[in-house]
Parts: structure tokens; C-alpha cells; sequence
């Protein structure tokens, strides 16, 4: 999935964004995906942070597809309970969505609590790996089927 004529494909990047080898990165380089930018990357808001995203998804008319990694992930999920504007998303990919409950979760992400669980009203995919660092696979299962989003499991990927 590429940006094209009729669809765009919008990178919702994690906490403290995506560095340069990140595979979203390189997606942006080789492939001109587009980045959604977000005004605090080190102090997200889920709030601005939903509300940015409503901002992309209505700047073209184009529908999106969204590839998110990690906090990305909750951004979906967040924004789609909320907005008014999901018809215009086909699709997503959700890479390492991270358990932004657990009782060693860094502070600057509690304001990402509870998690939301609503099914997405678009298809998805969840990626997640045996040995996330910020994700037990249980929790992950749990998520994606919450969703609503087909499973792919990606063994020890680390991510």
C-alpha cells in the first residue's frame, strides 16, 4: 500500500517519534508516505495528538490508510472512537502497540489511560512480536482482538 492518485498512506509514529533507520522513516524516504507530525513528541497528548491526526486525515480528500508503530497504535484506536471522520480511512497496520497500563509505564504516557478497546470501523492488522519490550503478547493479543484487527504474530521481532 503506496500513496497513490486515490489513496495516501499516513505514518503515525511512537513516542519520541521515529528516528532516521526507523522502518517508518525509511517508508518515508523510499516510498513518500507521509508523516503525521505531532507538536509534542516527548509529552504526548492524547487529546493533540487526535486531534492533529483529525486535521491530516480532512487536509486531502483522498482516503488514508494509517501505519502506525507503538504509541501510533493507541492513536488509532483513540481517534477512531472519537472522530467523525473514519469513513475516510480504508485501513490499518498496527506495528508493537504498547501496554500503556502497565505499572512501569513512563509518566509521560498515563494521560494514554485506560487504553481504548472500542472495535475499529475500519479493517486492521496488528503486528505483534514474543518479546516486545513495552508489550507482553498476551496484552497484545488482547488488543488487536478488541479491535477487531487480524492477528499476525511476528516472533521475536523486538519490536
Amino acid at each position: 500500500m503506496r500513496t497513490t492518485e486515490t489513496t495516501r498512506v499516513l505514518l503515525l509514529p511512537g513516542w519520541l517519534n521515529s528516528d532516521p533507520e526507523h522502518w517508518q522513516s525509511c517508508w518515508e524516504a523510499q516510498y513518500g508516505d507521509e508523516r503525521v507530525e505531532q507538536s509534542d513528541w516527548n509529552w504526548p497528548r492524547r487529546g493533540d495528538w487526535m486531534a492533529r491526526l483529525d486535521e491530516v486525515v480532512l487536509a486531502d480528500p483522498r482516503p488514508a490508510v494509517l501505519v502506525a508503530h507503538s504509541l501510533g497504535c493507541q492513536l488509532v484506536a483513540s481517534w477512531a472512537e472519537h472522530s467523525a471522520h473514519t469513513a475516510r480511512v480504508k485501513g490499518a497496520l498496527l506495528v508493537a502497540p504498547p501496554d500503556t497500563e502497565a505499572p512501569d509505564t513512563p509518566p509521560q504516557l498515563h494521560n494514554w489511560r485506560p487504553i481504548r478497546r472500542t472495535r475499529l470501523p475500519f479493517p486492521a492488522l496488528a503486528v505483534i512480536s514474543s518479546d516486545d519490550p513495552y508489550c507482553s503478547p498476551e496484552r497484545g493479543i488482547q488488543m488487536a482482538a478488541d479491535w477487531g484487527a487480524e492477528l499476525l504474530m511476528a516472533g521475536h521481532a523486538g519490536i
